[in-house]
């Protein structure tokens, strides 16, 4: 295929691998570089709404991921002292028919090898594993990336170079040239367990929210039911930036105390053996996420904390967006990066903005919390999912 066609990717996470696919199944020839040798999963679970598992599913990957997913049937949110339900918002057959697409639970790592076979497959992408784009030129015909593997240099030109390398992205540092990310003062704490060790209830497939003071529990079960995934988030110290630090058990448990969290919880929480921190870093939101022949995508673009479960939703968005607005312009490809930037702009600074007040919300005490939970209550779960018709509904492809 013709150089003329050739986009440039940097990151094999969700982002840039559902790019890659999206954008050769347009007709471009597409150049992903990864520079971890394997490339890593970030995190553990993934909560899929409709919004990006109908993308998944017109992209061809529904024969590949369903083996390993589970379809939660509701939403349960539940009181952390005492366990009551607060609210109960249903999902499963519901909510494939209001919004024409499934909810998905599944392992991150399970998303992730789809992608790569599904990229390896594929005649017009070149995936290039260990190899890092250390540097960037734009020229009139569109952009140089010098690309370095083990002691191998290269190069490899494109029409147009997007930057789908995570929150710390090293080509958003050279464009833009901002301070490092926010650190929003709490850290997630992750761990996966056997489904078999845990109460029968906790292998329901339900995505259990429990709301706790200073603190909220989250779990469900992934991996076809075979294992539960389970965050819990404290407020914290900035420490390590990475997703993988180790944590210790005893620590976490000190977070949920006896008098605040009932016993089904902490005995979750005391199953795990194996924990691991993440602190929670986001950006503000930008008018304009490149230049030139250079544009962003995903957490590289626009972090999003983790209490509205979309980082992996809005990365499958931009990357099937990105693909049908180079593909209508591809005559002009700055021109498609612009729009593809003023498509996305406003819905991830809405998701930016819904993920900060949730997260104020699920750690709310006293008596501002027992307004919360009653508003919750009187609310019920059909209209709280109504609140999200917005998000999950999203129909690009």
């Amino acid at each position: 295929m013709a150089a003329s066609r050739t986009i440039l990717i940097a990151g094999a996470g969700i982002g840039g691998l559902t790019a890659a696919k999206a954008l050769a199944d347009k007709g471009f020839r597409v150049v992903l570089c990864e520079q971890a040798d394997p490339p890593q999963e970030a995190g553990a679970g993934l909560q899929l709404s409709p919004n990006a598992t109908r993308v998944l599913i017109a992209l061809g990957l529904a024969s590949r991921l369903e083996p390993h997913v589970v379809v939660p049937q509701a939403v349960s949110i539940r009181q952390a002292a005492s366990g009551r339900e607060i609210a109960r918002i249903p999902l499963g057959d519901d909510i494939a028919f209001r919004y024409g697409a499934p909810y998905w639970t599944m392992h991150r790592a399970d998303l992730q090898a789809a992608l790569i076979d599904t990229v390896k497959a594929h005649p017009d992408i070149i995936l290039k594993i260990g190899t890092r784009v250390e540097d960037f030129a734009m020229h009139a015909h569109g952009v140089t990336a010098y690309l370095k593997q083990a002691v191998h240099v290269s190069n490899e030109r494109g029409i147009a170079f997007v930057a789908a390398d995570g929150l710390w992205s090293r080509t958003r540092a050279q464009i833009t040239q901002e301070t490092a990310p926010r650190f929003r003062g709490r850290v997630a704490w992750r761990a996966m367990l056997d489904a078999n060790h845990v109460r029968d209830e906790f292998r329901e497939p339900v995505v259990r929210l429990w709301l706790g003071k200073d603190a909220h529990l989250v779990h469900y079960p992934v991996s076809a039911g075979r294992q539960i995934n389970v965050v819990a988030i404290v407020g914290g110290k900035a420490g390590s930036a990475g997703w993988n630090t180790p944590g210790r058990r005893e620590d976490i448990l000190k977070r949920f105390a006896r008098r605040d969290w009932t016993i089904a919880a902490r005995d979750l929480i005391n199953e795990a053996e194996q924990w691991q921190t993440w602190p929670l870093y986001d950006r503000p939101a930008r008018r304009h996420w490149g230049q030139g022949p250079i544009t962003m995508l995903g957490d590289a673009a626009h972090p999003t904390l983790p209490f509205i479960a979309q980082g992996a939703g809005m990365a499958i968005e931009d990357a099937v967006t990105l693909a049908q607005c180079l593909s209508v312009d591809d005559a002009d490809p700055v021109r498609a990066l612009r729009l593809y930037e003023g498509l996305r702009r406003k819905r991830t600074a809405r998701i930016q903005r819904t993920s900060r007040m949730n997260g104020r919300i699920y750690h709310l005490g006293g008596p501002l919390a027992a307004l919360r939970d009653f508003l919750l209550a009187r609310m019920g779960g059909e209209k709280l999912r109504e609140r999200y018709d917005w998000l999950y509904d999203w129909r690009r492809v």
